[in-house]
C-alpha cells in the first residue's frame, strides 16, 4: 500500500510532514509514503496580509484541494490554520501531537520592551492582545518562512511567531522569551498537527487514528468548536486555549476589538469539548458583550 501526503512546501510544514510520515511507519511500517508539495494562496502572495488574502484558509485551502482530486491521501496541517468548518468530502481523522502552544518574543524580553517599540507579526490577534496590554506599542506586517521572519528582528525591537514553529525547526534565537497566555492567549490549535483525508477512505480514517493523541484531540476539539460557534465569518481577533485538570477541560478563549482597546474574555470547565466550546462562546458573547462587538464590526 501506498500513501501520498499533501503539504506546503516551508520548512516548517516539510518538518511536520516528515514527523507524521514517521508515527505511520512507527505503526505500517509497509506502507510507502510519498509527499506531495502543494503551492498554498497564503506561500505565492508574500506581501498580501493573511487577512486580505482571506484570513484562515489561504494556507489549507490548496493542499485540501490536492486530496478532494485524489491527487493525494491526506492533507498535514497546523491545526491552527484550518477553518473551524471541515470542508465538505473531508474528514479531520487525527491529531497527533502538540508542541508548545505558546507564541514567542524574539528580539527583546516582554518586560524589557521601550515604550512605543515597534513589533512585527502579521496577526491581528497577536497585535490586538498586545497592545491592549500596552497601547504604546507600534506594529508592522510581518510574512514569510519562520526563517524569514528571524531575519528581521535586527529592523524592529522584536517578532512574534509560534514557539511550536521554533521547537519543530531546532531554532534557538539568542534573546526569545515564550509569552504565557496570561499575555497572549494562543490561537486555536496553535502548536498541534492536524490531519485530514476524504471521508470514505475509511481504512485511512482507521490508521491515522492510531496515531491520534486522544488527550490532544479532545483539546483541539474543545477550541474548535468554540471557533465554530462564534462563525466562520467574525473576523476579529479570536483566540481559545484549553488544557486537561483532573478529569474536566479548563478552556480560556476572547475576543477583541481589532486595535485592541476592547478585549474580553471568557473561561469554563466541562466534560464533553463540543459542548464546552458551544457554552464558553454563548458566555463570551451573551455574558460579556462579545455580539455586541462583532455587531459594531460588521
Amino acid at each position: 500500500m501506498s500513501l501520498r501526503i499533501a503539504t506546503r512546501g516551508s520548512g516548517l510544514a516539510l518538518k511536520q510532514t516528515q514527523r507524521v510520515a514517521e508515527l505511520i511507519s512507527q505503526i505500517s511500517p509497509e506502507i510507502e509514503l510519498e509527499t506531495l508539495v502543494v503551492s498554498t494562496a497564503g506561500d505565492r502572495d508574500q506581501k498580501t496580509s493573511i487577512q486580505e488574502l482571506g484570513g484562515q484558509g489561504v494556507f489549507v485551502t490548496d493542499v485540501q484541494s490536492a486530496v478532494l482530486a485524489g491527487k493525494a491521501d491526506i492533507a498535514v496541517h497546523s491545526a491552527k490554520d484550518l477553518p473551524a468548518e471541515t470542508n465538505p468530502g473531508l474528514v479531520l481523522a487525527s491529531v497527533p501531537e502538540r508542541a508548545d502552544p505558546r507564541d514567542a518574543l524574539v528580539g527583546c524580553i516582554w518586560d524589557d520592551l521601550p515604550k512605543d517599540a515597534l513589533i512585527a507579526t502579521g496577526s491581528i490577534r497577536r497585535r490586538s492582545h498586545l497592545s491592549h496590554l500596552r497601547p504604546d506599542l507600534r506594529f508592522q506586517d510581518l510574512r514569510g518562512n519562520i526563517e524569514t521572519r528571524l531575519l528581521r528582528v535586527k529592523d524592529v525591537n522584536a517578532i512574534v511567531v509560534a514557539k511550536a514553529a521554533l521547537d519543530r525547526l531546532g531554532l534557538t534565537p539568542e534573546t526569545m522569551n515564550a509569552l504565557p497566555i496570561s499575555i497572549l492567549l494562543p490561537q486555536v490549535g496553535q502548536g498541534a498537527l492536524a490531519i485530514e483525508c476524504r471521508d470514505k477512505d475509511f481504512e485511512i480514517i482507521q490508521m491515522l487514528k492510531e496515531i491520534e493523541d486522544q488527550k490532544v484531540r479532545t483539546l483541539v476539539d474543545a477550541e474548535r468548536s468554540f471557533l465554530a460557534e462564534l462563525g466562520s465569518g467574525c473576523t476579529l481577533p479570536i483566540a481559545a486555549h484549553a488544557i486537561a485538570e483532573k478529569e474536566e477541560i479548563l478552556l480560556k478563549a476572547s475576543v477583541a476589538s481589532k486595535d485592541g482597546t476592547t478585549l474580553l474574555k471568557a473561561e469554563d470547565t466541562g466534560l464533553d469539548p463540543n459542548l464546552l466550546g458551544r457554552n464558553v462562546a454563548h458566555k463570551l458573547l451573551n455574558e460579556e458583550g462579545g455580539d455586541r462587538l462583532l455587531n459594531e464590526n460588521l
